[in-house]
């Protein structure tokens, strides 16, 4: 049976008293079984303090994960904060791993750690958890996309890094003591693990009056809506002035339908428009497929609390639920930072119970399961959204 718990330490500048603090966390929360794994959280200043490489290497266990602009657990919530949340089972195995850097391509590097990950194993890991670095070069898709092609059909989750700068200018993924600012790290696991899957979103009812089908596309930019060029259509209904979006829309998200994917499931996800080209293509965060269609949402705080509330609660009765493990879109602390920046955390904190384990962070990107049909996972990359690992 798979148990969990979180720890964490505030400790930046004492290694030794971190690592002491984590320990008698460890020791009072879970006996440790045959095979056990963290994931890994952290505020930059952690690695450039080198209390991350201490913690991690006084572990009793291997790590993978990624810096985050703040965390919470069981206990506590907070911004200059470590946190791990450890997975120890009987009859469940952990590999992690890490790629080579992803500067030039994502293909080569990610599918040849995978593949030299499972080359002794007689069958697919039950879940992947993947942590890539921030590069704003790829669609998120593509993380995803490539465990595809080496391993096919495993759910997979994950966090892309990001970091408490507005550049996000130290985001970095995380191995065992060290850390790396191009790569990807991972866990694959494999055995008697039930992993289920939560995915909010913001409120459908909140939809702006703007409704859009991609008509022309290449992944992540959009050429044409509705026949003509992305920048003119944005221009035309008022919300692009000067080459970019207007002010009041940078953080409006973009509910993109994906009925032209071949597993489609019915399940909208949103989408984050990054920029716009000279030649007037919208580059969005993520894929956006040629015949999709598009709304816009107009969300505040409250609705960002509300669906963290609501889906931490429905993760909370999952039948058989250990443990959860958390990520937010750092669109959604922006979108309440201004009132607390702890609030989201906080909020999430509350809808759990002391007695299930769980640990949540930040991320420039979400990947996660919509739907599972059939054991076949519909794997996709989300931004401003919620998703909750149930195991």
């Amino acid at each position: 049976m798979l148990r969990c718990a979180s720890l964490y330490s505030y400790e930046i500048d004492d290694p030794e008293l971190a690592l002491e603090e984590v320990l008698a966390q460890l020791d009072e929360k879970v006996e440790l079984l045959d095979n056990s794994v963290g994931i890994v959280m952290c505020n930059p200043e952690f690695i450039h303090s080198g209390t991350l490489r201490h913690l991690c290497e006084g572990l009793p266990f291997e790590v993978a994960g990624v810096t985050s602009s703040s965390q919470a657990v069981n206990d506590e919530a907070g911004e200059l904060i470590f946190t791990v949340f450890v997975m120890t089972a009987d009859d469940v195995r952990f590999k992690t791993g890490v790629t080579e850097g992803l500067s030039e391509e994502t293909a080569g590097p990610i599918q040849s750690a995978l593949r030299a990950a499972v080359a002794d194993e007689a069958e697919l890991p039950k879940l992947a958890l993947i942590f890539p670095s921030r590069n704003i070069k790829y669609a998120g898709d593509a993380y995803a996309h490539e465990l595809e092609q080496v391993i096919p059909g495993v759910p997979t989750f994950g966090a892309i890094a990001v970091d408490d700068t507005l550049a996000f200018e130290f985001n970095e993924t995380i191995h065992n003591s060290e850390s790396y600012k191009t790569e990807m790290s991972f866990i694959l696991c494999y055995g008697n693990i039930n992993p289920r899957f939560v995915v909010g979103t913001l409120p459908k009812h909140k939809a702006m009056p703007y409704k859009g089908e991609v008509t022309s596309s290449d992944g992540p930019y959009v050429r044409e809506i509705n026949n003509i060029n992305a920048y003119t259509y944005f221009e035309d209904i008022g919300l692009a002035v000067d080459g970019k979006l207007d002010d009041n829309y940078i953080l409006v998200p973009f509910v993109i339908d994906l009925k032209a994917r071949k597993d489609y499931d019915g399940f909208p996800i949103l989408r984050a428009h990054a920029s716009f080209t000279d030649e007037g293509t919208a580059l969005f965060r993520g894929n956006v497929d040629e015949g999709s269609t598009f709304t816009l949402l107009a969300c505040d705080s409250d609705d960002v609390l509300s669906v963290t509330r609501q889906k931490m609660e429905e993760a909370c009765e999952v039948p058989g639920v250990n443990g959860l493990l958390v990520i937010s879109c750092i669109a959604r602390r922006m979108m309440t930072i201004r009132l607390n920046p702890l609030l989201e955390l906080e909020a999430a904190k509350g809808a759990v119970p002391p007695d299930i384990p769980f640990m949540m962070g930040y991320a420039a990107g979400e990947i996660c399961p919509t739907s599972v049909r059939d054991g076949i996972p519909a794997n996709r990359f989300h931004n401003y959204s919620l998703v909750i690992l149930v195991v």
